[in-house]
C-alpha cells in the first residue's frame, strides 16, 4: 500500500495532467479518503488478512504464549465496537480476530427468524455477514483516521510543528481495524460443489479463513446438541478440496481451512464407507462401527452386511436408518478424524468436546501430534459450558485426589452462590483464567474463540437497562446504568453521530463544496455536550 504522502502527490500529479477541470480538487483530500478506504475490495482483505494468519502461526510455533483470540459476532456493529474497544484498551490488534458463528446466523440473522443451528438458515446469510462485519471495519478506519486529520489540521493553524509531526506519524503508522475472520461454513450446506459455490461467497466477502465440520449436510447439528451424525472421511476430504479450490480460484493462496471433527460427541454415521484395501480409510471408519459377528443362516432380509478378516458382521441399524459406532470410540475416531484432515489439506483443526477440559484435550492432541508435530487447534470456549460448575467440579476432584478435607462442599451442589467466596471457587476462577494459555502450551491451541459471548452480552445488558428504565429508576436507569459508564470508560459510540459516520460526511462535503458546505456539525448540534470527554 502507498503511503499518505505518496497518495498525495500521486492525486497530485494527476491534477497536473488533468488541468483546469480538476482546479478545484485537493490532492490532499483525495489523499484521505484513500487512506480512509485501504481495502477496495473483500478480495484484498481475504489476501491481507490469510498473510496475518500464516504469519501469526509461524510465531505461536516458535512461542507458544503468541496464541490467537477471537469473540463471535452476529452484526457488523458488535465487531466493530470489539476491534475500537481492543484498540482502546491494547494499543494493537494483534492476535485478536472475528469469529463469525453458524449458530448466531442461524439464530438471529435469517429471514425465516430464529432456527437452530441446523443449517436451516439462507447459505447467502453468511457471506452476507462477513460482507457487513468488514464494512464496519472500514467504517472505523476512516472514522478513526477522520479524527486524525481533524487533529493535524489544527496543528497545522496553530502553527504546532511538534504537534503536526506526531500526528502525521499517526497517520503514516495507523492500524487498521481489518482482522482475520474465522468463518463458519457448517457442513457445507450440501455437496462438494454446493460447498465450492458458498466458499466462493464467503471468501469473496472477505473470509481468510473458513471453518467446516464431518457431519451429514442434512442432518447437521450443533456441536453441542445430541443426535451429530458424521460422514466418512473421503466425503468430507471432498469438501476440504472444494475449499482449497475456491480459494486458489480466487488467488487467495494462503487462505486456511479449520476441519472440525464432532466424533467426540457423534455416535451415528449415515454410511458404511468404501473399502478398497484392508486397512485403508474406509476400512478404519468401518472398524468402530457396533456390529454383531453372524453367519448367513441368521441374516434377515434386507440385513446389510460386512466381510471382515473371512467372516460376516452385522451393523447395528437403527429404526431411523443410520447405524452407530461402538461406545468410547469417540477419542480414536477424533484422532483419526485429524490426522486425515491434515494429511488432506486442512491448515488447523477443531475438536468439539463435551467439557473444557485441559488433560482431555492435551490427550488427543498428544496422539495427532504423534503423526503431525506441528498439528495446531482451533478450540471452542463454548457457552454451552457450565464453566463456574465444570471448573468447581475439577477443582473438587483435584483436592479430593490430593487428599484434602471437602467436608464444606457439597459436589452436587457446587453450583451454588453459596459457595461463591468461597476458597474452592478461587482455585476454580484460577483455572478458569489461565485455561487458555493452559491448553495453548499443553495442547497446541493457536486460536481460542468464544462462539456466541455477544449473544448473551446483549441479552444481558438489555435485561439490565429493562429492569431499572421500567421501573424505579426510570430514565436514571439509563443515565446512570448505560450513558454515564459510557462517558467514564470513553465508549466511542457515546458521540453516536460521530459513529454514524456524521463526521465523514461534513469532511465530504467540505471536499466537494469548500466553504458552502452546508455541515451537520455545527454550533447546534448536541453532539457537542460530549466534547473533551
Amino acid at each position: 500500500m502507498s503511503t499518505y504522502t505518496q497518495d498525495i502527490e500521486a492525486v497530485a500529479e494527476l491534477k497536473a495532467a488533468a488541468g483546469s477541470p480538476w482546479d478545484a480538487i485537493n490532492p490532499e483530500s483525495a489523499a484521505r479518503m484513500r487512506a480512509q478506504n485501504k481495502f477496495k475490495t473483500g478480495l484484498d482483505i481475504a489476501k491481507y488478512t490469510a498473510g496475518i494468519m500464516r504469519r501469526d502461526m509461524a510465531e505461536f510455533d516458535k512461542d507458544k504464549t503468541k496464541y490467537t483470540q477471537s469473540l463471535g459476532c452476529w452484526h457488523g456493529f458488535v465487531g466493530q465496537q470489539k476491534l475500537i474497544s481492543i484498540k482502546k484498551h491494547f494499543g494493537t490488534t494483534e492476535r485478536k480476530y472475528l469469529y463469525l458463528s453458524g449458530w448466531m446466523v442461524a439464530a438471529l440473522r435469517s429471514d425465516f427468524g430464529p432456527l437452530p443451528d441446523q443449517s436451516m438458515h439462507e447459505k447467502t446469510a453468511v457471506a452476507g455477514l462477513v460482507e457487513e462485519l468488514y464494512t464496519f471495519l472500514r467504517q472505523a478506519d476512516a472514522r478513526e483516521l477522520g479524527g486524525l486529520f481533524r487533529e493535524l489540521d489544527a496543528a497545522r493553524e496553530a502553527g504546532d510543528a511538534a504537534k503536526e509531526a506526531e500526528v502525521q506519524a499517526q497517520i503514516d503508522n495507523h492500524q487498521t481495524h481489518v482482522v482475520p475472520i474465522i468463518a463458519d461454513i457448517d457442513a457445507g450446506f450440501g455437496n462438494a460443489e454446493a460447498t465450492y459455490l458458498m466458499a466462493k461467497q464467503m471468501i469473496e466477502a472477505g473470509a481468510c479463513c473458513l471453518q467446516i465440520e464431518n457431519q451429514v449436510a442434512d442432518e447437521k447439528q450443533c456441536g453441542h446438541q445430541d443426535g451429530k451424525v458424521t460422514v466418512p472421511h473421503a466425503d468430507f476430504h471432498n469438501k476440504l478440496r472444494a475449499l482449497r479450490y475456491a480459494f486458489l480460484e480466487l488467488g487467495v493462496d494462503d487462505g486456511l481451512i479449520v476441519a472440525r471433527t464432532d466424533s467426540e460427541g457423534a455416535g451415528l454415521t449415515k454410511e458404511i464407507a468404501v473399502v478398497r484395501e484392508k486397512g485403508d480409510q474406509g476400512d478404519v471408519y468401518n472398524s468402530y462401527l457396533d456390529c454383531e459377528e453372524v453367519s448367513p443362516e441368521d441374516t434377515a432380509e434386507g440385513d446389510v452386511l460386512i466381510s471382515r478378516d473371512g467372516k460376516l458382521v452385522r451393523p447395528k441399524r437403527l429404526p431411523s436408518g443410520l447405524y452407530q459406532f461402538r461406545q468410547g470410540t469417540g477419542h480414536e475416531r477424533c484422532v483419526f478424524d485429524c490426522i486425515e484432515a491434515i494429511n488432506a489439506g486442512a491448515d488447523l483443526l477443531w475438536i468439539e468436546t463435551a467439557v473444557p477440559t485441559v488433560h482431555e484435550i492435551k490427550d488427543m492432541m498428544d496422539d495427532v501430534r504423534k503423526v503431525h508435530p506441528d498439528a495446531k487447534l482451533v478450540y471452542n470456549n463454548s457457552p454451552s459450558f457450565n464453566w463456574t460448575l465444570s471448573f468447581r467440579q475439577q477443582a473438587y476432584d483435584a483436592w479430593a485426589a490430593e487428599g484434602k478435607d471437602l467436608s464444606g462442599y457439597d459436589r452436587d451442589r457446587l453450583m451454588s452462590a453459596d459457595y461463591d467466596d468461597s476458597e474452592l471457587a478461587a482455585e476454580a476462577d484460577t483455572r478458569v483464567r489461565t485455561f487458555q494459555a493452559d491448553c495453548s502450551r499443553e495442547a497446541n491451541v493457536f486460536h481460542h474463540l468464544i462462539t456466541l459471548p455477544t449473544y448473551h452480552t446483549t441479552a444481558l445488558s438489555v435485561d439490565n437497562l429493562a429492569k431499572e428504565y421500567f421501573g424505579e429508576a426510570g430514565m436514571l436507569g439509563y443515565v446512570a446504568g448505560v450513558q454515564r459508564k459510557e462517558i467514564r470508560q470513553g465508549i466511542a459510540c457515546v458521540k453516536h453521530q460521530n459513529m454514524a459516520g456524521s463526521d465523514i460526511g461534513d469532511d465530504h462535503k467540505e471536499y466537494y463544496a469548500g466553504e458552502l458546505a452546508l455541515k451537520a456539525g455545527g454550533a447546534k448540534n448536541t453532539s457537542n455536550q460530549f466534547n473533551n470527554i
